[in-house]
């Protein structure tokens, strides 16, 4: 239980990271944090506040699909974008195109890396991708074509309301898939059989 704890932790602080670094980069970034930077744009917030109102928005959606959230659910709403402002404060602005292309790329890394540890650690679905299944299991649409009709009217919204749309939003829409496939077997938790098998004698 402690090493599943410090993973999801570990998780969600460094998603909050990579979030500060797509911000930095403002190369574009993935369509969440499109729509989080056009709000915090608009509101004239920190994104790390926005994101957890967001959340919260997104978690209070549950309700009429009739989905429970998990502890790690609730972690989720409030870590990354408490992470995401202290990393803020830490990563300073760049002017480089050279170093900004560099910080997306690790950004886009970090983020598989950290959504394979908290998804790994099995404390439940982010609010964001509970509001994917919950709608699936009412209504019985894809899941590929409910994830590709939120994000495309997140990135719009976002878009429309001032946020960052470049070339860091495709290398994420083309890279993230591949890269949690890749690095999410390295953290998912295998729960322990409470079967114990006794050894044979030896002959």
């Amino acid at each position: 239980m402690l090493r599943r704890l410090l993973q999801l932790y570990a998780g969600l602080a460094l998603y909050g990271v990579s979030t500060a670094m797509f911000v930095r980069a403002d190369l574009g970034a993935d369509p969440w944090n499109v729509f989080h930077l056009g709000v915090a744009n608009l509101l004239a917030m920190n994104i790390g506040v926005v994101i957890i109102g967001v959340g919260v928005l997104v978690l209070l959606l549950w309700i009429p699909l009739r989905q429970r959230p998990g502890f790690g659910t609730l972690s989720n709403v409030i870590m990354i974008g408490l992470a995401a402002d202290v990393a803020l404060m830490v990563i300073p602005p760049f002017e480089s195109l050279f170093t900004r292309s560099g910080l997306l790329v690790f950004a886009v890394i970090l983020n598989a890396l950290a959504t394979s540890l908290y998804i790994g650690a099995g404390f439940g679905a982010g609010p964001r991708d509970g509001l994917m299944t919950g709608i699936h299991a009412r209504t019985g649409w894809s899941v590929r074509t409910i994830r590709t009709a939120i994000e495309l009217s997140v990135l719009l919204t976002g878009w429309l309301l001032g946020g960052t749309v470049g070339v860091g939003t495709v290398l994420y829409a083309l890279a993230i898939g591949p890269l949690i496939q890749l690095c999410l077997p390295w953290f998912r938790h295998q729960p322990q059989s409470r079967i114990r098998v006794r050894d044979e004698p030896t002959a």
